[in-house]
């Protein structure tokens, strides 16, 4: 049974892989005695003789703990073809609500579910003791309160709703999470814990018309099903019900797999497991003198990422008959592999893609060996278990970005104000319009037509001080946005001629890449993502290029910005050229020379660094190499740009954190990058909008997206217990690592420290705070950095780039008091190594704190994806990035004007400069008109009987306010459809008049009104505008002289318009404008 894949063959059961005959005496051994005993077989091998073992029925494979069992089933999903193999986790009692805790539910309960279901055919349950344990509700319990329903079925919604509200399950707007339906008209949506996809029912009457699993991050249909089984969360039984062992649901032909006795005979599921036969991996100490079933498997040889000897390696065994195959999960890492390979001339193994293995290995006796690609190239193996249930990030960030009614909202044309709600109106005619209502100073009231919610954002800024809000009709708005947009133009003209002096100027240009270049790269311990492969080759292009480079990286914390810095320092140093690598402090100059040594250690190339560390010999001893040009690479704090320091040939300047240094350290700076290379690093983010507008002046790499096999930090929220903390601290001890303990409270961490100590007396504590000594604090940190201490009892001063990589567990305490951006970078420090990393919240019940404070909580454990939440936690780092990129004054305008709103004025103002200074930042198609007004006496709205949701129907009104192209407004009715079932008439009219508008903007009219039957377009209003001498209003005159039955021309008081009559709706207002374009 050899399929093949990708032209890649893959073997399942049939093709016998490994060990054939020892899986033939394990096979008949089995079938004549209870217990069978194996030796000599380890690592992944295990599962594919589990694999290969055709045993008709339920097989149970017990591991010692959670992560080992979650190894062994992703090495079964790729070695046992369709879904037949379950993870059966605990049910994370101790856990408060979360994403993770939903996925452990419909993990465990799917599983339980298809062990009821089993009736013939393989299948494999993988678990753990601890979960064996939990106890489940009596069978029949659980088969009475799955519903089942199917395409055709006949039940009523109130039937429906009443089951599932007996089951547990909780009415919400939005279907989120496991155990949560919603009802929008003809439509329910329920999440099952049985999969970790909810389900969407489209009723017809009473009958079921259609069933789909739909995807709830986007909210939309993802496929088809005819069946929709809806199981409640089986792991939350009700006080003193009667419960029951897993074991007890299996069937008695059960086949267990279990390590060893000795492990587990003193655990309460053990003597459960006598009534089945069971092999053991291995022989206990107790029995051996057992005849076991003898096993020849090696490990995978470790090659430190040497990939001379891996070739040698696979020459040698091909050689000697065997078969090797590399397994990965990624068709470019084998790609890489194969030209690596080629490069030093081997023979080429097989390459299995879209399949891995957690541990290789060598099977002496059928002469295959499996090695995997991440152990290769010395990387984390990050697994995903099935039914997992996704974060639902899209319904947070609606949750985020929802206005509220009372929140600080800004109208582009009149200010700061508070968002009032939606209302609705009356016109003339007595037909009701929805509008929004803001209110100003001094009770005035401003109603916005949901034609132009594109006016109005949210205020965002970086103090959570209130905004002053404005009064109608007076000047401060428009000057404050005047001013803005004057100190803006300043600041980017001196950037823009900085950047044209320096494109004049000679440097060296660097020669194309060496073999060792592409050595050093395949070497990296994580996979490039696509935004760093572009700041790489971007960096190189200008490097080969004779003019001076200065080029600006951004990227979030961990997001590979480094492994740039790297790259190009190497491709400095095979030109014999030095490189410098300035930081703004002692510590990050220590960790960056640790990543630099580590990367280069097998590469000719001699690095060092200066810092207030090394003594005034280490330090003249390093200005002499310098001198001579013996030392390659020097990483310093802005010592290095002072006195005394001369470089033979300096080719390349890194910096890290500009905006970190003085101004003294920025001119030296500013000289030196005139002729030598310049590569600036920073994390601050910096606003899409600025990004686009200040390309004239800087070249930009943003990396955006994280490493993918970098394990997301699993985030957990939980209650202060001590018993679960003492458990989480000595887990992590127990691997050797160590911790970071949160409280942001100077004077209460000489009693936290007592109560950790209490806890585990063992355990050595530093404590660090912002009040101690420059000096001092320092000494702390390096000293837990070098691993003398197991704990940094420490406040909020962690988050500024503190790298150790040995510990991977995070514990904030209070963490409701703690904002968005900070959470997310104190979460940022762990999860730096490949060990998988731990972030736990600890909170008072939820049901105490504020709205506001779970709102960010949420959030937080939502994005535990690096960069999945860059957007959010970003925002106020947004903010900040604004500042430093133009200047401190400009944080004031921030401020005064929320975030959004400046960044509109800005886009503005730069396109204004490209204007005046010739620089066209204008795109060919320009509109000559910022804005198109609409007027209509014709209803179109959302009806509160298709979303009755306020917070959901403002953000559909905005987001269809914001489409630009007819693409994307099909798209959007496909979604809604999709969501709340067939458009209301209303709702087609509000499509229409949005088309309507994106046309006038086109066309250049500054205003359609639609009222009783007839369109009157004006034109812009200022007759001196560019407009009237353009191709467009020359093609617009064309058209109406072509139809003059059908349009009129009118002037009066200056202005010009286009009249229509007997226009009888919307839809054909937009036919009639279509024929000017």
């Amino acid at each position: 049974m050899n399929r093949v894949f990708n032209g890649l063959s893959t073997g399942f059961r049939g093709e016998m892989l490994i060990s054939s005959e020892s899986v033939n005496t394990l096979a008949e051994k089995i079938s004549s005695s209870n217990e069978v005993f194996c030796s000599g077989l380890f690592l992944s091998a295990r599962w594919f003789v589990v694999s290969q073992l055709d045993h008709d029925g339920i097989q149970l494979v017990v591991l010692p703990d959670k992560e080992s069992a979650e190894y062994c089933a992703a090495d079964l999903y790729n070695l046992i073809e369709g879904d037949n193999v379950f993870f059966l986790p605990d049910s994370g009692k101790s856990l408060e609500k979360s994403n993770y805790k939903s996925s452990l539910g419909v993990q465990r309960t799917s599983a339980v579910g298809r062990i009821l279901d089993h009736k013939e055919g393989q299948l494999v349950i993988v678990s753990y003791p601890s979960a064996l344990e939990e106890g489940i509700p009596q069978e029949d319990k659980i088969r009475q309160s799955v519903m089942k329903l199917k395409v055709g079925d006949e039940i009523a919604h109130e039937e429906i709703v009443q089951s599932l509200f007996d089951c547990g399950f909780q009415r919400v707007d939005f279907v989120g999470e496991p155990g949560q339906f919603a009802i929008r008209g003809a439509i329910v949506d329920i999440f099952s814990y049985s999969y970790n996809d909810p389900f969407r029912i489209s009723f017809f009457g009473d009958e079921i018309d259609s069933i789909n699993v739909f995807d709830c991050n986007t909210q939309l249909s993802k496929e088809k099903v005819e069946i929709a089984e809806i199981y409640p969360d089986i792991a939350a039984s009700e006080e003193g019900e009667s419960q029951m062992q897993i074991t007890d649901m299996l069937p008695k032909d059960t086949l267990v797999w279990l390590d060893s006795s000795d492990m587990y005979k003193n655990k309460d599921f053990f003597p459960e497991l006598e009534r089945f036969r069971r092999i053991y991996l291995e022989l206990p100490l107790s029995r051996q003198n057992e005849d076991a079933v003898r096993f020849s498997i090696a490990p995978q040889p470790v090659f430190n990422k040497n990939f001379e000897l891996l070739t040698e390696d696979i020459r040698k065994r091909l050689e000697e008959g065997f078969r090797v195959r590399i397994y990965g999960e990624k068709k470019s890492q084998l790609e890489r592999l194969h030209s690596i390979l080629s490069q030093n001339g081997g023979i080429m193994p097989e390459f299995v893609a879209g399949k891995n293995i957690h541990n290789g290995f060598i099977d002496n006796e059928n002469k295959v060996c499996c090695y995997s690609d991440h152990e290769i190239f010395d990387r984390f193996h990050r697994v995903s278990i099935r039914r997992t249930v996704e974060k639902s990030e899209q319904l947070t960030i609606n949750d985020l970005t929802s206005f509220a009614i009372g929140d600080y909202i800004v109208h582009i044309d009149y200010g700061v104000g508070i968002f009032g709600g939606l209302v609705r109106m009356k016109d003339d005619k007595g037909r009701m319009h929805e509008v929004v209502k803001l209110m100003y100073k001094d009770n005035d009231v401003v109603f916005v037509s949901v034609h132009a919610l594109h006016k109005i954002s949210r205020y965002k800024s970086k103090d959570s001080e209130p905004p002053k809000i404005h009064k109608l009709g007076s000047k401060v708005w428009q000057n404050l946005k005047a001013s803005t947009k004057s100190k803006v133009k300043d600041i980017a003209k001196d950037l823009i001629q900085l950047y044209a002096k320096r494109k004049g100027a000679k440097g060296f240009a660097f020669s194309p890449d060496t073999y060792l270049q592409q050595e050093l790269e395949s070497s990296f311990m994580y996979e490039d993502t696509p935004d760093q492969e572009k700041a790489v080759l971007a960096v190189k292009r200008d490097m080969e290029d004779d003019c001076p480079m200065d080029r600006l990286v951004c990227g979030d914390v961990g997001f590979g910005k480094t492994e740039v810095a790297v790259r190009a320092a190497f491709k400095a140093v095979a030109d014999s050229k030095q490189v410098a690598v300035l930081v703004p402090t002692t510590i990050l100059a220590l960790q960056h020379y640790n990543t630099f040594r580590n990367r280069l250690k097998d590469f000719p190339c001699n690095i060092d660094y200066v810092s207030r560390l090394r003594t005034a010999k280490e330090v003249s001893d390093i200005q002499k190499r310098l001198k001579a040009g013996t030392l390659d690479i020097v990483i310093g704090t802005h010592k290095l740009i002072g006195k005394g320091f001369e470089f033979k040939d300096l080719g390349l300047l890194i910096i890290d954190e500009e905006q970190k240094f003085g101004v003294t350290a920025k001119e030296r700076l500013r000289q030196l990058k005139a002729s030598v290379d310049t590569l600036t690093l920073t994390a601050t983010p910096i606003p899409r909008t600025l990004q686009f507008s200040l390309l004239g002046a800087r070249d930009l790499s943003i990396i955006s997206t994280p490493p993918p096999n970098r394990i997301p930090v699993q985030t957990e929220i939980m209650l202060f217990d001590s018993d679960e903390i003492k458990k989480i601290i000595n887990y992590e001890l127990g691997r050797g690592g160590q911790i970071f303990f949160l409280h942001n409270r100077v004077e209460e961490l000489q009693s936290i420290h007592d109560i950790l100590h209490r806890l585990v007396p063992d355990m050595k504590i530093c404590v660090a705070h912002g009040q101690m000594e420059a000096k001092v604090l320092e000494n702390k940190i390096l000293d837990f950095m070098a691993g003398d201490y197991d704990m940094l009892l420490c406040t909020t001063i962690i988050e500024n780039g503190l790298d150790v990589p040995n510990a991977n567990t995070i514990i904030i305490n209070q963490a409701q008091n703690i904002g968005l951006s900070d959470l997310h970078q104190l979460r940022g420090r762990v999860g730096r190594s490949n060990r998988r990393a731990f972030c736990y919240l600890i909170v008072p019940p939820l049901l105490s704190i504020t709205e506001d404070a779970r709102r960010r909580l949420k959030a937080i454990e939502s994005f535990s994806d690096l960069g999945s939440g860059f957007n959010i936690a970003m925002q106020d780092l947004d903010i900040r990035g604004a500042g430093n990129l133009l200047g401190a004054e400009q944080s004031g305008f921030i401020t005064d004007m929320g975030f959004e709103t400046y960044q509109k004025i800005l886009a503005e103002a730069m396109e204004e400069l490209g204007v005046e200074t010739g620089i066209m930042t204008k795109s060919s198609n320009e509109s000559y008109v910022s804005d198109c007004t609409i007027e209509t006496d014709q209803l179109a709205l959302i009806p509160d009987t298709y979303i009755d949701v306020t917070a959901e129907k403002i953000r559909i009104y905005k987001e269809l306010d914001s489409l630009t192209s007819d693409k994307d407004m099909e798209n959007m009715g496909k979604r809604l459809e999709d969501r709340f079932g067939k458009m209301p008439e209303e709702l087609v009219r509000l499509f229409d008049i949005v088309r309507i508008r994106q046309l006038g903007l086109k066309l250049g009219f500054e205003k359609i009104i639609i009222k009783n039957g007839v369109i009157i377009a004006f034109f812009i209003s200022n007759p001196l505008s560019q407009y009237y001498r353009s191709d467009r209003f020359a093609g617009i005159l064309e058209k109406v002289s072509q139809h003059p039955k059908l349009f009129e021309l009118k002037q009066n008081d200056n202005k010009l318009r286009v009249f229509v009559r007997n226009v009888d709706g919307i839809a054909k207002a937009y036919a009639i404008l279509k024929k000017l374009s």
